[in-house]
């Protein structure tokens, strides 16, 4: 148990995780109960949920806590937006260390399937209605998540792009003040708009939109492929679909983690 513990929450994401979930009062059992789950446990667990697509029924004994211990811990962490948080932390560790390459980022977004349906999916018009969600996301440079957003699959792309500029948060700079705008944004046609092109202006962000009907998305090359190989991993992850939008900010967060190439510090 140890080995898995540390091999899906290494110490250095623990330390982060702590700071950010909110403090628990610790009851002892009394009359020979059973002690409260560790937290570290937990996470680990729901980690491998998030990671391997099983239910929460389908976690094994190994991982210690019961699974209805482990989905209402999850629940009452994402109510109180830890995953959010956690991926701030990530990306001020990143920011602070120059890790983070702001002049050319990307935009871009990807589908799955919701066959069960729940908050946030709609008819998707590229699987021939079925409903599904979208998963929006924008990139440094290298592919780490700023800013994610989930919506029903029949919202256009177009609609995503200002929330999610919006949603970056201020990140640390290895010098100077915070940041959270990008140098330079490239995206494809589904971006096409003048509207869009002025907002971005407006705000002092560069960009390379391929138009429509006149140039092909596969123009902007590497950083297209960069953003499109990072929204394919919370893509894959099964647990998005339908119910479980949280795991967005737990895909978000392990990417950021994991490209690191030198582990965080508390």
């Amino acid at each position: 148990m140890t080995d898995l513990v540390e091999r899906l929450v290494p110490d250095e994401l623990w330390v982060l995780f702590r700071r950010v979930v909110p403090p628990t009062e610790v009851r002892r059992p009394q009359g020979g109960g059973r002690s409260r789950a560790g937290d570290r446990e937990v996470l680990t667990a729901v980690v491998f949920v998030a990671t391997s697509g099983c239910t929460w029924r389908q976690l094994l004994p190994v991982f210690g806590p019961a699974w209805q211990t482990v989905c209402r811990r999850f629940a009452r962490w994402s109510a109180d937006r830890v995953w959010a948080r956690l991926h701030r932390v990530v990306l001020d560790e990143l920011g602070a260390r120059g890790e983070l390459d702001w002049p050319r980022c990307a935009i871009d977004s990807d589908s799955v399937r919701a066959a069960k349906g729940g908050f946030l999916t709609g008819p998707n018009p590229t699987d021939r209605g079925k409903l599904g969600s979208k998963i929006h996301l924008v990139t440094d440079r290298n592919g780490l998540p700023l800013s994610l957003g989930i919506s029903g699959a029949d919202m256009h792309d177009s609609q995503g792009l200002e929330p999610l500029i919006r949603g970056i948060p201020p990140v640390r700079s290895r010098r100077g003040p915070r940041r959270r705008r990008p140098a330079k944004l490239h995206a494809d046609e589904g971006y096409d708009y003048d509207h869009l092109w002025r907002w971005l202006r407006g705000r002092g962000i560069r960009h390379r939109i391929a138009r429509r009907g006149i140039e092909s998305s596969q123009r902007l090359g590497r950083h297209r492929r960069v953003v499109e190989r990072t929204v394919s991993w919370p893509a894959g992850c099964r647990q998005l679909h339908g119910r479980y939008l949280a795991f967005v900010g737990i895909a978000a967060t392990l990417i950021c983690y994991r490209r690191s190439a030198v582990p965080l510090t508390a």
